[in-house]
């Protein structure tokens, strides 16, 4: 499956490498003319100057060749040595040569090759001699743009008349250097460009997608019934802020009604099938009961009743708060807990049925550590957790609390020495009416107790697991993130 970051970005590098492709192949055929352009019109004004040197030795209407020819001599012996950039120029690239006014070369400075032959055709001496501004291109090996030479030519006037025609000829070697060097450096530029686009829309796609992928993985969660809160999609993207974001909030809102008809049911088909038992205890005890029924017996299944009403009232108080606290959205009494304080608090008020039961109920309390919260639901939490132990820890026994931080985490662990879980109720103990029967009674809880538990700390922001220690008994272990 292609993903939309991966067609973001193949997107954009197409459309960034066509571009560049274009764009160098545009500049750098753009480039050769533009040098061209400027050695030109260089060769314009040594054409002009040499042809008034060379009018100032012209005699009848003859052109003097003798000056000329000298200085190219010594100028052709001359060393040197000029370091042009990256070009390194020892020796003269020129080449000057004169006709008379009927295009028969007089002079050539290429050690006189073409002395004596007929230039008239030739555009650069054929214009001149006409009063234009003759130039031309020729290539020495034809289709070869980089055999090309170029030709400006200027009059060697007599008065108002034509004398000759001086030429001045340059090949484009140099600037095949110099086209050839920017080409390069034009070539890395756009490699370091197309780079940077690349990591732009790496980026840019991280920045699109990372709303849709946060949304599609809440999907995902409120499809497989998962406790889930609508995640945060693009705070500094103007994408997460409408498209994605109203998506969200539609997801979100549809969550909730659906929840709120599947909650009804749930907790209608539950709570109907938990007070079938106490219901038709009363309802057989009540049946039973009679005037001639004896003393004894009827005051035991008074007490049934007793206690079957007690029950299913403790079944309704429970379920009703836990309905309240898998309804809230976050949490309401905000405050800084100590929780140094809240622990010792719990321990003490246990400390009555530990004693009933002849347990010990120890804290082990560092530090003072405080933490943002609730501190009705987290004085429930572990009250709960702490009545848990005590129901399951047998006379004699010990139940240990622990309060420490570790990093940025606050860690709160409840370990008794009962006789732990069974493996197959590791899974199902924070289940909705899911008990363990008493080990001392054999008569089983509403079950709701971890499931408040787990509510509670989940408002928080934290997680609570349970377990087995190696020496015996049941550990639950509280997690809370703190900054």
């Amino acid at each position: 499956m292609v993903t939309i970051r991966t067609r973001i970005i193949t997107g954009m590098l197409v459309i960034v490498a066509v571009g560049f492709y274009y764009l160098i192949n545009w500049v750098v055929d753009d480039l050769r003319p533009h040098y061209v352009k400027s050695m030109e019109e260089s060769l314009v004004d040594q054409s002009v100057l040499l042809a008034s040197i060379v009018e100032q030795v012209l005699d009848n209407n003859v052109i003097e060749t003798g000056v000329l020819r000298e200085a190219f001599n010594k100028a052709n012996r001359r060393k040197f040595d000029a370091a042009i950039y990256d070009l390194e120029k020892k020796r003269m690239n020129v080449r000057v040569y004169i006709t008379d006014n009927k295009g028969i070369v007089l002079f050539d400075s290429d050690d006189g090759m073409d002395e004596g032959k007929d230039y008239s055709q030739w555009n650069d001496v054929y214009r001149t001699l006409r009063g234009e501004y003759g130039s031309r291109t020729s290539r020495k090996i034809p289709g070869d743009h980089s055999t090309s030479v170029l030709y400006v030519a200027a009059p060697v006037m007599q008065d108002t008349l034509i004398a000759g025609v001086l030429t001045v000829c340059k090949p484009s070697g140099s600037v095949a250097f110099f086209v050839e060097k920017a080409q390069k450096k034009i070539i890395m530029a756009g490699c370091i460009i197309g780079f940077g686009v690349l990591i732009v829309s790496i980026a840019l796609s991280i920045w699109v997608t990372s709303p849709i992928k946060r949304l599609t993985s809440y999907a995902r969660a409120v499809r497989d019934g998962e406790p889930v809160k609508l995640p945060r999609l693009g705070v500094s993207s103007y994408l997460g802020r409408s498209e994605v974001g109203l998506m969200g909030k539609t997801i979100e809102e549809m969550r909730q009604t659906l929840e709120g008809k599947k909650y009804v049911e749930q907790y209608v088909h539950t709570l109907t099938h938990e007070i079938k038992g106490p219901i038709a205890a009363i309802r057989g005890a009540a049946e039973l009961i009679d005037d001639t029924m004896p003393a004894v017996d009827r005051d035991r299944f008074l007490r049934n009743i007793h206690v079957e009403a007690q029950r299913m009232q403790c079944i309704v108080e429970r379920l009703l708060e836990l309905a309240s606290l898998e309804n809230r959205s976050g949490l309401r009494e905000k405050e800084e807990i100590d929780m140094s304080l809240l622990i010792n608090d719990c321990v003490k008020t246990v400390t009555p049925a530990c004693d009933a039961k002849h347990l010990r109920c120890e804290a082990f309390v560092s530090e003072k550590i405080t933490i943002p919260g609730e501190r009705f639901l987290m004085t429930q939490a572990i009250l709960n957790c702490l009545q848990n132990a005590i129901d399951f820890t047998p006379s004699g026994g010990n139940i240990y609390v622990t309060l420490e931080k570790v990093e940025s985490t606050v860690r709160i662990i409840i370990e008794d020495t009962g006789s732990g879980i069974p493996d197959y109720a590791l899974d199902r103990v924070f289940d909705r009416f899911y008990s363990l029967s008493r080990p001392d009674t054999m008569r089983k809880s509403t079950g709701l107790g971890l499931s408040l538990v787990r509510e509670a700390i989940a408002l928080h922001g934290g997680t609570v697991s349970i377990g087995n220690r190696q020496q015996g008994g049941a550990r639950i272990e509280i997690i809370l993130i703190v900054s």
